[in-house]
């Protein structure tokens, strides 16, 4: 069945879209090596989230200059992290509900739960937050910043990372 990816595009953004060429790859499927209830889990939000007073702010001077750019790099988001220690920045979502609970973007408290019941295994330490709405392209993220992560992740003994997108 073909996939209509432009269908709940606005009008005025569809050709923008559509003139962009596609890259199709084939997905990278891996079968989970273990139990849901054995597994590492981290979490991952595109909301573009950052720790206020320790980690520099996503780039929104070029997201401005540049709408259809976003900042390739990512943040660690400590697990114990305080709704207060958080800022936000990214032009294209409204940041106001992130600021006011991050679980929104980054559901931490519904998998400790999930944690505390047993139906996962275990909630890693850090979790990870980018700025969504990347080059469709994504050179930096194949290239530098997706070999560091998933080193990063498997150094922590994560076996599922979960996007939690924008």
């Amino acid at each position: 069945m073909p996939v209509d990816s432009y269908k709940y595009l606005p009008r005025s953004m569809r050709a923008m879209y559509a003139d962009t060429p596609e890259t199709r790859e084939p997905h990278a499927w891996t079968p989970l090596a273990k139990p849901v209830s054995q597994a590492r889990f981290a979490l991952m939000t595109s909301a573009g989230i950052y720790l206020k007073d320790q980690q520099e702010s996503f780039d929104l001077d070029r997201e401005r200059a540049e709408p259809s750019w976003g900042d390739p790099t990512y943040r660690v988001i400590p697990a114990d992290v305080r709704q207060d220690q958080l800022g936000h920045a990214h032009l294209h979502i409204n940041g106001a509900d992130i600021l006011e609970d991050v679980n929104v973007v980054l559901p931490i408290r519904a998998f400790r739960k999930l944690e505390e019941e047993g139906a996962i295994g275990s909630l890693a330490d850090e979790h990870y937050s980018f700025m969504g709405y990347q080059d469709r392209r994504l050179k930096d993220w194949r290239q530098t910043q997706g070999p560091e992560l998933a080193a990063r992740l498997k150094g922590r003994g994560v076996d599922v990372l979960l996007l939690a997108p924008a």
